[in-house]
């Protein structure tokens, strides 16, 4: 108990004053929202942040230097994830950032660390079609989550109408628009595919799942995928269940949704409902254990761990390791020394970071249980993570590789490298 009250003492302050650290200090930036409708999912980033540097401090540092957090909360704001972003490497010129969760928060970030020469570590799945020398993506790519999980529906259970629910910012809609193709391409009608969006923080789910059941109203299975983000999860889950509709009904596979989200709901009527990720806490590992028992001994018995968290660790562990390699926090110098490095997975396989800073990670997908973990249904061996999507016909020409070519945009084609645009 003593040491939780110190522990969050401890994250109090920074978060208040962000002490300035000693010049040899590794400063390192933590841009989680910690208000708003986004801090359901991104507090708990920010305290696994704290919790992985108050370790490697324990064995002394990186390279004998202490690191220091700097935690600022953009507050789910996307253009304050921006201004943040900017203080955190002109004010308190930290040397890398671990932040963001949605991809418009990622997006608005994007041009101030690539103006400024920043290093960002982003931890969750998101849409592809993105590739930038300043950030390395430790969440999946589609091919690492969306179309495993498209998969398991066409080939597992057997899905023949696809409504694809999303929040209205660019992962889902990028995610949906990767998809809708690749069902096409798979001999599915664009007529039993449904898309639709709402808002951040939307709460009236009644009529989108009203729209649902009717897909299904000629006998075809109907299964969901969900790019639904944020606390509207609570909602729609809550609307399923008043409509009394069954994961045998209308099985849901979320992208965004895991032990995190689930930890704040009544999962009673949602056993059998499916997540795809690259982690889950059941995974069996004598390295996943160790994991889960640190943070329950830091932060309490009822907290969980999630796939988010995972890549916050594998990324972390890569820095430190880059970072040791390379002598120095430059990001340049960091950068280089990042192709290739392989650290654990909480799974039990090896991720490595590949040229087009993408991870090669296995594919899990979890079938929700009683208790808010999820039953491991289904599991690949590391698959190797895809910037430039092959379902595209705009993209699948395109190709990212820093190490080698220096590109992150590259069209075999045309071989020519082209300027991805930061906008969005």
């Amino acid at each position: 108990m003593i040491r939780k009250n110190l522990y969050g003492l401890v994250t109090s302050i920074v978060l208040l004053t962000s002490t300035a650290p000693s010049f040899s200090d590794i400063k390192i930036g933590i841009l989680h929202s910690l208000s708003g409708t986004m801090a359901i999912s991104e507090t708990t980033l920010k305290d696994t942040m704290l919790m992985l540097i108050e370790k490697q401090n324990a064995k002394g540092g990186i390279n004998g230097e202490k690191l220091v957090p700097v935690v600022v909360d953009p507050a789910s704001d996307w253009p304050l994830f921006a201004e943040k972003a900017r203080e955190l490497l002109t004010v308190q010129e930290v040397d890398v950032i671990f932040g963001c969760w949605t991809s418009v928060s990622r997006k608005s970030v994007l041009p101030v660390i690539e103006e400024l020469n920043g290093l960002l570590f982003y931890p969750v799945q998101y849409e592809g079609e993105e590739s930038s020398k300043n950030v390395f993506y430790t969440g999946a790519a589609p091919n690492q989550q969306a179309i495993p999980a498209t998969d398991y529906y066409l080939e597992e259970l057997g899905v023949e109408k696809f409504a694809l629910l999303g929040t209205d910012y660019v992962y889902p809609r990028t995610t949906n628009k990767i998809l809708n193709q690749y069902l096409i391409d798979k001999g599915i009608p664009a007529s039993d595919i449904f898309v639709n969006y709402t808002p951040f923080g939307h709460s009236d789910w009644s009529k989108i799942v009203a729209d649902v059941v009717a897909l299904g109203a000629d006998g075809k299975k109907v299964g969901v995928i969900s790019t639904i983000n944020g606390d509207a999860n609570i909602g729609f889950y809550k609307e399923l269940a008043a409509a009394g509709i069954s994961a045998d009904d209308i099985p849901v596979v979320a992208f965004s949704v895991g032990e995190e989200e689930l930890s704040g709901l009544d999962t009673a009527n949602l056993v059998g409902h499916l997540a795809a990720w690259n982690y889950f806490q059941s995974a069996e590992s004598d390295l996943n254990d160790a994991f889960i028992k640190d943070w329950k001994a830091t932060m309490g018995d009822n907290r969980v761990t999630n796939d988010p968290m995972e890549a916050h660790v594998i990324g972390f562990e890569m820095y430190v390791k880059a970072v040791e390699k390379a002598g120095t926090t430059d990001v340049d110098a960091v950068r280089k020394a990042m192709y290739g490095l392989k650290v654990p997975n909480l799974t039990g396989g090896m991720a490595e970071m590949l040229p087009n800073h993408h991870l090669a990670k296995p594919v899990l997908i979890g079938e929700i249980q009683a208790d808010g973990q999820f039953d491991i249904i289904s599991q690949t061996s590391e698959v190797p993570g895809d910037a430039w999507t092959d379902y595209l016909a705009e993209s699948k020409p395109l190709m990212s590789d820093w190490k080698d070519i220096g590109c992150g945009m590259y069209n075999t084609e045309t071989k020519t490298c082209v300027q991805m645009k930061s906008n969005y």
